[in-house]
This record gives structure tokens, sequence and C-alpha cells, in this order.
């Protein structure tokens, strides 16, 4: 059964949980400002000396996106939760691709994700030994472009460093890493990923060996996917990446994404 907590709010369930992962960008902020009572759940659970992670799919390392979040004017205490698939990938490609060559797919906004190893980084996609994907690139938004583009390299490994597949910027819809992913899978490529729902990014960002988990997301396919593969409990925040869909029929876009849910929310309030 299906418990809606949008009048009731997190508080009524909060004890039962010891630890709390919950999504940035569709829950903590829009991308533009940060949802004030998203930001009081935090300072309630740190009251009530919870343990959570800020746990994003951002292709950039923890320092970043903190960074970030102190700009929009959240506080140190709780910027220090941030737990990135950048970061995530980061550690991976120091372990297991050291020396090796790198073509970057994404913006250049990202480049301080491999800024230490810049000097491996190739202009061509043939002289690299894999490819590190953290978007799309500036100035080209066209799907079809990267299934070209990739069609003659899917004998190199790509890594993604955010599987999500979009994001909603304020209102306006942009396609990210895990679009770029999905298409060179499709032409037979081979995909590392890092970021939820795989478990990798769960596991590295904090202990949660024996501990009661709730995930609070906004994505059906990443947050709410990840809590059921590490069967922990989930909280779908409604107002979010799938705002627009047919919110009237609930069951039917779960059944859609394949997805249990065990919490609902209009958006995350104590």
């Amino acid at each position: 059964m299906i418990v809606n907590l949008s009048e009731k709010g997190l508080k009524e369930i909060a004890n039962s949980f010891d630890l709390f992962y919950i999504d940035i960008w569709g829950v903590l902020h829009n991308g533009i400002k940060l949802h004030d009572d998203a930001v009081n759940v935090l300072s309630e659970l740190d009251n009530l000396k919870k343990e959570y992670v800020l746990l994003t799919n951002a292709p950039r390392p923890n320092s970043d996106v903190i960074k970030f979040l102190k700009k929009l004017g959240l506080d140190d205490k709780k910027s220090s939760k941030v737990y990135t698939s950048g970061q995530g990938s980061l550690n991976y490609l120091n372990n297991e691709k050291k020396g090796n060559k790198f073509f970057h797919l994404g913006p250049e906004r990202d480049f301080g994700l491999f800024s230490d190893f810049k000097s491996l980084k190739q202009n061509k996609v043939e002289n690299a030994d894999y490819i590190i994907c953290t978007g799309l690139f500036d100035e080209e938004e066209n799907l079809e472009f990267y299934k070209n583009f990739l069609s003659k390299f899917t004998k190199k490994e790509l890594v993604c460093t955010n599987p999500d597949l979009i994001v909603n910027r304020g209102d306006v819809i942009e396609y990210c890493a895990g679009s770029i992913a999905k298409v060179f899978e499709e032409i037979g490529g081979e995909v590392k990923y890092f970021g939820k729902p795989y478990p990798l990014v769960y596991e590295k960002s904090i202990n949660n060996k024996s501990k009661s988990v709730l995930c609070i997301g906004d994505n059906l396919s990443t947050d709410i996917r990840g809590a059921n593969n590490q069967n922990f409990h989930s909280l779908f925040i409604l107002n979010g990446i799938h705002k627009n869909e047919k919110r009237n029929e609930l069951n039917k876009l779960f059944e859609k994404y394949q997805v249990d849910v065990n919490y609902i929310q209009e958006k995350l309030t104590w």
C-alpha cells in the first residue's frame, strides 16, 4: 500500500529510518533556487541526529556541487553531506584508468571532473582509449547526432558519469549523460555507469550496513529504481521530473517504469 505524506509530512515516518538518501536536483532545488521546505527537512533530520546523504547524479566531483549549493544558500553542515556520481566516476578512473588516454563527451563546464589528469585528454575519439561522457556538447542537443558521432567507436568503453536521462532546469527540460549512454548501448557500445540506480554509489557514499534506509527522490528510473534494487524503502516526490505525466493514474505510472513505491509526497516537507 502506498502512503501519501503530502499532508502529514516526513515527520510521520522519520523515526522509522536510520539513514536517508536524498536526491538534490528536483527535491532540494530546481536548478535555480533551493526549496525552503526541503531545506527545513534537513534541519529537522539534523535535530534528530539522523544520518543522510545528499546523493546526486551530477557529473562533477563533490566539491563542485558543494560550492553550487553554498552559492544557492545552503549552509556548510548540510552541504558537506553531498556525494555525486561524478565523484564515484572519478574514483574509478583514478584506480582503473590511470595513465589511459580519454575523450571527453560533454560540456566544458564539466572539465573539473578530470582536471588532475587533463594531460591525457584527446581532441579526437580515435586517439583515446576510452570515452568519458558527462552530458551533451554545448552546441549540440540532437541525440541523432551522437548516434552518428559514436557509431565508429563502439569498441571503446564509455564511462557515464550521470545515468539520468533528463533534468528540469526551472521549466526547461534538458538531456543528461544517461541519454547519450543509452544511444551508445543501442548501437552496440559498452557503458560503465556511475550513479543511481547502480549499487556502488550507495555503498561508497556512506556505510549503510544493518541500517533502515529511506531513499527520497523525484526520478522513478534512478532514485526509486535504485531504492528497489537495494531493497530500501522509497519516497517519491511528485512535483519533480515526472510532474507533467499522468498524476491521477500513479499506479499506471509506476507500472510504466516498473518500480515499487512505498510513500509519495507532493514536495519534500517535514
